[in-house]
């Protein structure tokens, strides 16, 4: 066997699991939804810990034939990427028929299983490492691992950009062949020219089957019930990691949509084309009419209410999309307009590939068009604007179950509000639709967001500026600069009587002019309303049968409402149609937290057993218990710093993938860096003091940014994209550099004292990232990333203790 550890089959070997691991996500955010890809990656990277206690059994045997192993789990890592995904997709599964239909139990298992496996080959090779070089290779090992990971990270999302997801998973088998490949090289396997010949053909199969790769999307999807109305199909297909878009046309039933048009409508929309992100979350591109009179449809909605207050001047679209409000503003002559559009892929589609059906929509004379996000253009602002529009930005019917839980939003929480009140002109409106659920929730906590962010404000009088009305299907707040005057109050009252919407809030509003068209059993939107601007709020939140306090920056979880009562209520009456009622997000989280502690458990730490009948006959020079904390601890502090931090950048970068990107990147490779310089800085200070050094800086540092962050970035808000990112990564890598020392220092120690315990630590470790992922984010929904990080801190002085045990208890063997 070579001196040299294979590096390069290892570093590209980690980048293709990094990258899998992302695209997973996605590709299960495309064909399901966003929580049910957060199950099953939680649960696939149960193979990182499997492959540690399965390595534990078997190590005599692997270490023997090392080279061979070896290369067989990187090819059996490649091998799986694509095959694995495909059975595992066609296996027909739906998450909400779990409580009822028990063969989706053992299905929901087959794909765990299935995509368990491409994670268990990764991990077992990059362990298989650990094991078979001297203690000399632990660090070097592992930053190598660490530094593919990073580029893996950032690697699979410019690939994302260039291929259909799809396509990427190709690659990424690709990519695992040609690590098989250096591994034959590195360790000078033979016959190496036949099993590289084997190698091409294997790549020749994925090219092959490479365009025959079709997603099977849930049928509860937006875009598979579209395609079942006759004669509808997808003319055109767009893909980035912000999302698959798909354009639908039918030639044969015409696709309308105007969310929470009037039933009293006397006018409907023209020829229409169906746009879905992922899927889902229909909207359209709406062709361009001849006269403006076509476009009266608009104004039959709730959104159109505050063009029935005033003429806006200067008009400021949040999420302009296909353009239906800027449609609308054209209809009422609005002169000046700014268009913010996160994904320029759909305003590509609308300006170019559909500039002929579309129209002028964003290039007519006094409108701007901004590829940014909202608050990032909004903090280098200083104009004012007559009316700020949110538009409908996700599907009606998974936001009504409760799908969009688990996803962060900084566009709904109360400082995000207060952001878009500062930038309206005197007598300005800000007005927000939402979809309608029943029984109420969205609508309310959007109410309670707004009346805050006026309280804290100083606004003494919010309550008299608000405004709620609502229809069959969608609700409009407007929250003015100002107090609605006597004549705008009576103008919302004709424009809801005109429409058949209903009043929910205006100020003075009685009971009796409430729940008079989309009647409910009682005036609960009414109700909660009145009660939150009369002063009692927290009594509301309190004894509210679902979640509505505010969300807010350190916890932007706007979309989660669960609590438990109503979750027992819903179940108690699931054979009566209370499953709707079931926020499904917070149940999958749940869910998932739950089942990786029991298999992880089951998988992990079992050896626990061997290990302590086998210390009768054998005196351990560290304590098996010791470990299982050490390595644990670290594990979960790392990922939890590296998740909370993720976001907490997002608020300065003010974008998911910008975000995700620089920070796991810079993460990864600094860690490489510090795990690097570990064996140097070892031998100089020993490893009793550098572990010290590194967990003590970790938690100094958090706390450090924890507390000064939020004032750098506010006063760095005007640079541009670029050295944001670059800024970024710096902050990032005196911590992450850090956090690179804790598990090679470990395991370097295990490496001298108990070499049979390095794959239990790795698969430890394994298990601790999986956990940490469902525990950090149900923390963070519940007390805020704050909290997150300040348990991070806490764990890693934990680890400080336990590695001063285990260092203690090598030294009294030794005397």
């Amino acid at each position: 066997m070579p001196v040299r550890p294979p590096y390069l089959s290892l570093f590209l070997l980690s980048a293709c699991a990094l990258s899998y691991e992302i695209l997973l996500m996605r590709l299960f955010s495309i064909i399901q939804w966003h929580h049910f890809a957060y199950l099953v990656i939680a649960l696939a990277l149960l193979g990182y810990g499997i492959s540690g206690s399965l390595l534990w059994l078997f190590q005599r045997l692997v270490l023997r034939h090392f080279p061979w192993a070896y290369f067989s789990a990187i090819l059996l890592f490649a091998l799986s990427v694509p095959v694995c995904f495909l059975l595992a997709q066609a296996i027909p599964f739906n998450i909400e028929e779990l409580l009822w239909d028990g063969s989706q139990v053992g299905r929901l298992g087959l794909i765990f299983l299935l995509l368990t496996l491409p994670f268990l080959f990764a991990a077992g090779a990059i362990c298989l490492t650990f094991m078979a070089y001297p203690q000399g290779r632990t660090a070097s090992i592992y930053a190598f691992d660490l530094l593919g990971a990073g580029i893996g990270s950032l690697g699979v999302i410019g690939l994302m950009y260039l291929q259909l997801p799809e396509q990427t998973l190709i690659t990424l088998g690709l990519g695992g062949l040609v690590a098989a490949l250096l591994a034959l090289r590195e360790l000078r396997l033979s016959p190496a020219r036949h099993l590289g010949g084997g190698l091409a053909l294997a790549a020749l199969g994925m090219l092959i089957i490479a365009p025959r790769i079709e997603l099977n999307l849930s049928p509860y999807k937006g875009l598979a019930q579209t395609l079942q109305v006759r004669g509808a199909h997808v003319i055109e297909t767009r893909s980035s990691p912000l999302g698959r878009l798909s354009v639908v046309e039918s030639d044969q039933v015409p696709l309308r949509y105007a969310p929470g048009l009037s039933l009293m409508a006397d006018t409907l929309p023209p020829s229409q084309l169906g746009l879905f992100t992922d899927g889902d979350n229909m909207t359209a591109i709406t062709a361009y009419p001849e006269s403006v009179e076509s476009l009266a449809y608009l104004d039959q909605t709730t959104s159109a209410l505050p063009y029935h207050l005033q003429q806006p001047r200067r008009l400021l679209v949040i999420g302009s999309g296909t353009g239906s409000d800027l449609l609308l503003a054209r209809y009422h002559g609005v002169p000046e307009i700014d268009a913010l559009e996160l994904n320029p892929q759909v305003t590509a589609l609308v300006n170019e590939r559909f500039a002929a059906y579309a129209g002028p929509v964003y290039r007519t004379p006094g409108i701007r068009l901004h590829i940014t996000e909202a608050r990032d253009f909004l903090a280098q602002s200083s104009q004012a604007y007559d009316l700020i529009q949110i538009a409908l930005l996700d599907a009606a019917g998974a936001s009504a179950s409760g799908l969009y839980a688990l996803n962060e939003s900084y566009l709904y929480t109360r400082e995000a509000l207060a952001e878009y009140l500062s930038h309206l002109a005197p007598g300005g409106y800000l007005a927000i639709t939402r979809w309608i659920k029943l029984p109420p929730r969205d609508s309310l906590k959007l109410f309670a967001t707004a009346l805050q962010a006026l309280q804290e404000q100083g606004v003494t009088d919010a309550d008299q500026r608000l405004v709620l009305i609502r229809s069959w299907q969608t609700g409009t707040l407007l929250v003015k600069n100002g107090v609605f005057t006597d004549g705008e109050l009576d103008r919302i009252d004709r424009f809801c009587r005109r429409y058949l919407f209903d009043l929910a809030y205006t100020p003075g509003l009685e009971v009796e002019q409430s729940n008079r068209y989309n009647r409910l059993a009682e005036p609960l939107f009414f109700q909660a309303t009145r009660a939150m601007a009369r002063g009692g709020a927290e009594a509301l939140f309190r004894n509210y049968k679902f979640n509505i306090e505010p969300a807010t920056d350190d916890r932007p979880y706007y979309h989660h409402f669960f609590k438990l009562s109503s979750f027992r209520e819903a179940m108690a009456l699931r054979g009566e149609g209370g499953l709707p009622l079931v926020e499904w997000g917070y149940v999958i989280l749940l869910l998932t937290l739950a089942m990786t502690l029991v298999f992880g458990a089951l998988a992990v730490l079992s050896p626990l057993l061997w290990l302590r009948r086998s210390s009768e006959q054998k005196d351990h020079r560290i304590r098996p218990l010791w470990v299982v904390g050490y390595f644990f601890a670290i594990g979960l502090a790392f990922l939890f710093i590296e998740i909370a931090f993720i976001q907490r950048f997002l608020r300065f970068l003010h974008h998911p993938i910008y975000a995700i990107a620089v920070s796991l990147t810079a993460f990864l490779i600094f860690a490489g860096l510090g795990s690097l310089a570990c064996g140097p800085l070892s031998a100089r200070m020993g490893r009793l003091r550098l572990a010290g050094t590194a967990l003590s800086g970790i938690g100094l540092l958090s706390l450090l940014y924890l507390f000064g962050l939020d004032w750098l970035f506010g006063s760095l808000g005007q640079l541009n994209l670029l050295t944001k990112a670059l800024l970024a990564g710096l902050l990032i890598a005196p911590l992450a550099f850090l956090m690179g020392l804790p598990f090679p220092l470990a395991l370097s120690l295990l490496r001298a004292e108990e070499n049979s315990l390095v794959p239990w630590a790795w698969g430890i470790n394994g298990y601790a990232s999986v956990v940490s992922a469902s525990l950090a984010t149900l923390i963070a929904i519940h007390y805020g990333f704050s909290s997150v990080i300040v348990s991070a801190v806490a764990t890693y002085l934990l680890a400080w203790v336990l590695f001063a045990r285990m260092s203690a208890g090598t030294r009294r063997s030794d005397g």
